[in-house]
């Protein structure tokens, strides 16, 4: 069993229980299906997405880690289960941090997440209905903006473009000749999740 965490607390020292916490949980969603299963098992999600929507940075980026990483390794019904918990919304959110890792990591979450959706409605017929609450929340927007952003990092407007014109029907993509003047490679800015603990 995963053990309990004090959830609810906001006080400053369990802002550093929250991020290592989720930093844990990351590590665990970033496993098999049978760990992810445990994770939900142990109402570990609804917690997370609360942090990633209510949190400062530091606890938001930890957790965004964990749910993308559930989005990864999940099967469908697990990341079918993570967008009934709301994870939508707040991962999109994501799209206008300054830090860029964490922007890409929203993004390679989100796709995932459009990925099922669009699986489930090649079955039912339906609309992707993941394409729709990504919509609904204001981020194809935020992906617009992305790709029109001076300095932005090519895996970033290149990412958005994807998932605008895969998922969205193109009609938000700007045209890339125009935009590739502007890029700047900003490797140095780059970092890996959960690299932010001592030990």
């Amino acid at each position: 069993p995963i053990p309990c965490v004090p959830w609810q607390s906001q006080t400053s020292g369990q802002k550093a229980i929250h991020k290592e916490a989720c930093w844990t949980i990351s590590n665990i969603t970033a496993g098999n299906v049978e760990q992810i299963e445990a994770v939900i098992e142990n109402s570990m999600i609804q917690p997370l997405v609360t942090l990633l929507r209510t949190s400062e940075f530091d606890v938001k980026k930890e957790a965004a880690w964990a749910i993308s990483n559930l989005t990864s390794g999940g099967n469908d019904n697990q990341i079918k289960y993570l967008v009934h918990q709301g994870a939508i919304p707040p991962l999109c959110a994501l799209f206008t941090s300054s830090n860029s890792r964490i922007v890409m990591v929203a993004l390679e979450g989100i796709e995932n997440i459009l990925r099922v959706g669009s699986n489930e409605a090649a079955k039912t017929g339906a609309r992707n209905r993941h394409a729709d609450l990504v919509e609904e929340c204001g981020a194809v927007d935020k992906l617009e903006a992305l790709q029109q952003m001076e300095n932005v990092e090519v895996e970033i407007y290149e990412k958005a473009a994807f998932l605008v014109k895969k998922y969205f029907d193109g009609v938000h993509v700007a045209n890339g000749s125009e935009l590739t003047s502007n890029f700047e490679f900003n490797a140095a800015g780059k970092q890996q999740g959960g690299g932010d603990f001592n030990f």
